[in-house]
């Protein structure tokens, strides 16, 4: 172990041949080439022979290898090979999608990797963790998740939780001394930072001594390969439902088998019989269809800037009821711009502002000083308030780098949710400075002298009375305000918090971050959709209500409370008052907490953004926890189901739009999975119960499980949402997806292709057996594929439009195109046991599949009719 901790920072500096001013990028390239990237290994990936075995363990291929068997045991030798033919195809395009799913989560993973501000070529710049690299200078402030091992250079209050490694809850403060010790625990190793903890407070710049697997997280690596990736709610119940359904249909293939064999009928004959029936049975698609259009929309999400960390999450999006949304970059631009300056009890245009002289040099220098955002090149980075006061100073001509470099930071007392304040030290024209900005109220408190014109006095309550109307004035015109102060100290020193008081009061600087355009038009989908948006800001009041107010969130009915009222309020006069509050401003932590349990106490389904550390618990606490991409730390998007790349609120009420769909799809898929086989069950039962020929050969219901069940499945999964979605109503996240209703509509339309079915085959049975097996399962397969069409949606054919989902169309092509090459070529056509067909039989098959479609579609169209008439 490299001891970085017992030796003072400018000999590990020194080590690592590096200055302040960070690796140029040829030296951070070559580290790269040294060390690798900073990522730790994934374990051992499976093989793509191991992936390809594991294909075999499905009970469907295991009873088509039992098929193929008894197939060559009654001297069929052509059809054993059609059937091991399709079970090794479908083998290697399971093995694909294995592959092509684990591309899929690499990229997403890749969209939701920390970053880190680094110094490179003497400039800050933000970089993809797994770029960092030894000897790289890192920038730590509150809410970093630390990415690599590295010794403290700078500590500005730096303290670290690093309970993901020592176990110890408490944070630990940082120092920059060198700790004369031979041996130390980490626990111990104070001037050292480790990967995976977490900035709890403060500020500070640190060395990258190891990255990767040389951290100390990467030593215990192997615990972290051992999570297996669960299974949504929707697979295990469907996965539940398949093992029910495949143990009742052994059940009757063993009855079936039985009822052969009482009738004289060979055994092998029998055995070929019942499994054909198990095969046309058995929905084997089912779980993995589900999964298919589940990773198909999160793919499609993520292209829409929201990122799903769960797939089921996907599932429950579709059930929001609430959305608990911050105000700040999501519903508005997170691009605050000065406004209104108050300075000498006057109100002044920012952009009028003389920085040369007087009292308006000494704010815009608080203002800049006292600041840890940055704007170069146009690149900004931090705080959208704290860089709109960078971009103010940046538009009066007056550079932040400029006076930074003029009036460097000899010391701070960081910003924090509880003081409301950030303060530095600097020396200016002879005088150490101290400067701080904060919330005005907090500064007020403090304050015991205001600066003006004529000098330095005593502040009055008519001059504290002034500074509180001017606050509340452009407070409730949707501006945020931020107050400044100074107070000059006798010597340089290291600040406490002790110091913040007796301060001369300076003047207000109010922004405005306006609402996103799109802001307005998503508050009024969500509630088209039935979903209560509410705000959760820590603003004030009178600034949330103006924006509330605005984009549609605070109704004339509803009400806005502070979270000290909250505070107040029992849980039963929050239950009783809850559905009309739709803003909460000022809030704590605990606060979000107890609105999201308030309404979960009502059987809501909850989502909740933030981007914060103090976020995380609501996060974890809400249904759907969503995460900042652009603002938000670290900690809150590993608490987050969801990340918005973009910070939108549109892009939640887009996200939750394609939950319904995705949802709905599924349902559709499953319905069409399972109307399918249930008209090949009713076949296949029918012809046994009437001692009939089989209607199908194993090699049929092989091409049909192929080509119509996976094809137009997944089609029906792309289906495209359509407006009636936000028309509907939440679903309910308790209510079975197999419902009786939902049951019933897959026997009718089973059975009335099952009908049809039998109605070829009948046809067929006046010419030979052989005919009257090709054209049930041609009828059987092509009606499948026009089925696909019905399971699209609820609504007919002519309001969904027949090429508004070109996949569907592309599969029933597809699928049909298949069919006729097995009806017709030749060589083929004896695989598969076709029989030869006159140009009258093939229109009829053709007649006969469309049937059901033309009267299920006929019967959706007169609903429509009727419904719009009413």
């Amino acid at each position: 172990m490299n001891k970085y901790f017992n030796q003072p920072t400018s000999k590990v500096l020194d080590e690592f041949n590096v200055s302040l001013e960070g690796l140029s990028t040829n030296q951070a390239q070559k580290q790269l080439e040294t060390y690798g990237p900073n990522a730790l290994s994934e374990g051992k990936k499976k093989s793509g022979i191991i992936v390809f075995l594991e294909q075999f363990k499905d009970l469907l291929v295991i009873i088509l290898i039992a098929a193929a068997i008894i197939s060559m045991l009654s001297g069929n030798v052509e059809s054993t090979i059609v059937i091991f033919a399709v079970i090794i195809l479908n083998a290697i395009l399971g093995t694909v999608q294995h592959f092509k799913a684990e591309k899929s989560l690499s990229s997403l993973k890749a969209l939701s990797a920390p970053t880190a501000k680094v110094i490179r070529n003497g400039s800050k710049m933000e970089l993809a963790s797994s770029e960092i690299v030894p000897g790289d200078i890192l920038f730590l402030e509150a809410g970093d998740l630390i990415v690599a091992d590295g010794r403290v250079l700078e500590s500005y209050s730096l303290q670290v939780n690093e309970s993901s490694l020592t176990g110890e809850s408490e944070s630990v403060s940082k120092i920059t001394d060198a700790v004369e010790k031979d041996e130390l625990a980490l626990g111990d190793q104070v001037n050292m930072v480790f990967s995976g903890s977490l900035v709890t407070y403060g500020r500070g710049i640190i060395l990258v001594t190891a990255t990767g697997m040389q951290t100390e997280i990467g030593k215990i690596a192997t615990l972290m390969n051992q999570t297996q990736q669960k299974k949504t709610p929707l697979q295990a119940n469907l996965d539940d439902f398949s093992k029910k359904l495949a143990f009742i249909i052994l059940i009757i293939c063993a009855g079936v088998f039985a009822l052969s064999i009482y009738r004289k009928v060979p055994v092998l004959d029998s055995l070929m019989f019942a499994v054909a029936l198990a095969v046309a049975a058995i929905p084997e698609a089912l779980s993995s269809i589900v999964t298919i259009v589940l990773a198909l929309g999160t793919q499609k999400m993520a292209k829409q800037n929201a990122i799903m960390k769960e797939l089921k999450a996907v599932e429950s999006l579709g059930s929001i009821s609430i959305i608990c949304s911050d105000k700040t970059g999501t519903l508005t631009q997170n691009k605050m711009t000065t406004k209104k300056v108050y300075l000498d009890h006057a109100l002044v245009d920012g952009e009028s502002l003389d920085y040369t002289k007087g009292l308006g040099r000494i704010l815009l220098q608080n203002a800049i000083l006292a600041n840890d955002s940055t704007n170069q090149g146009g690149q900004e980075i931090g705080d959208p308030t704290e860089v709109a006061l960078v971009n103010l100073g940046g538009r009066l001509g007056l550079s932040e780098i400029s006076l930074r470099n003029e009036y460097p930071r000899l010391s701070e007392l960081p910003f924090d949710s509880d003081r409301k304040l950030m303060t530095t030290l600097h020396h200016i024209d002879e005088q150490y400075l101290m400067f701080t900005k904060g919330a005005v109220d907090v500064l007020l408190g403090r304050t015991t002298h205001i600066a003006t014109a004529s000098g330095i006095r005593l502040i009055t309550e008519e001059d504290m009375d002034k500074i509180t109307a001017a606050n509340q004035f452009l407070s409730e015109n949707g501006l945020r305000v931020l107050a400044f102060s100074y107070k000059v100290l006798d010597a340089q020193k290291e600040l406490a918090l002790e110091d913040e008081s007796n301060y001369i009061f300076l003047g207000l600087i109010s922004m405005i971050d306006p609402p996103r355009e799109e802001s307005k038009a998503a508050v009024a989908d969500a509630r088209l959709a039935g979903i209560k948006p509410i705000m959760i800001t820590g603003d004030h009041r009178v600034t949330a209500s103006a924006i509330a107010k605005e984009i549609g969130i605070l109704a004339p009915d509803d009400k806005a409370i502070e979270g000290q009222t909250l505070d107040k309020m029992t849980d039963t006069e929050l239950d009783e008052q809850l559905e009309h509050i739709a803003v909460y401003a000022r809030v704590s932590p605990e606060n979000k907490i107890r609105i999201v349990d308030a309404w979960q106490r009502k059987g809501k389904i909850v989502a909740m953004t933030g981007d914060g550390v103090n976020d995380a618990p609501a996060l974890k606490k809400a249904d759907i926890g969503i995460a900042m991409g652009i603002t938000g730390t670290e900690v809150s998007k590993d608490a987050a189901a969801m990340i918005l790349t973009d910070d939108n609120f549109a892009t939640i009420v887009k996200a939750i739009t394609n939950g319904r769909n995705v949802y709905t799809n599924i349902k559709n898929a499953i319905k069409f999975l399972l109307s399918g086989n249930t008209s090949g069950i009713l076949a296949v039962l029918y012809t046994s119960l009437m001692a009939l020929p089989m209607p199908f050969a194993p090699v049929h219901l092989l091409f049909i499980n192929l080509v119509t069940d996976s094809l137009p499945a997944i089609a029906i999964g792309m289906e495209p949402a359509n407006d009636d979605l936000l028309r509907q109503k939440p679903r309910d996240p308790k209510a079975s997806i197999l419902s009786k209703d939902f049951l019933m509509r897959i026997l009718v339309e089973g059975s009335i292709i099952g009908i049809f079915t039998m109605i070829a085959y009948y046809i067929g049975l006046e010419v030979t057996p052989a005919h009257a097996s090709t054209m049930a399962f041609a009828t059987l397969c092509l009606g499948r594929l026009f089925h696909g069409f019905n399971c699209r949606g609820k609504k007919s054919i002519v309001h969904l439009g027949l090429f508004s989902n070109r996949y569907s169309v592309g599969a029933f092509v597809l699928g049909f195109l298949l069919l006729n090459a097995v009806l017709f070529i030749p060589g083929v056509k004896d695989l598969f046991v076709i029989a030869p067909l006159t140009m009258n039989q093939v229109f009829t098959i053709y007649g006969l599949a469309f049937m059901p479609t033309l009267i299920i579609q006929v019967y959706k169209f007169i609903r429509e009719m009727v419904m719009k008439n009413k």
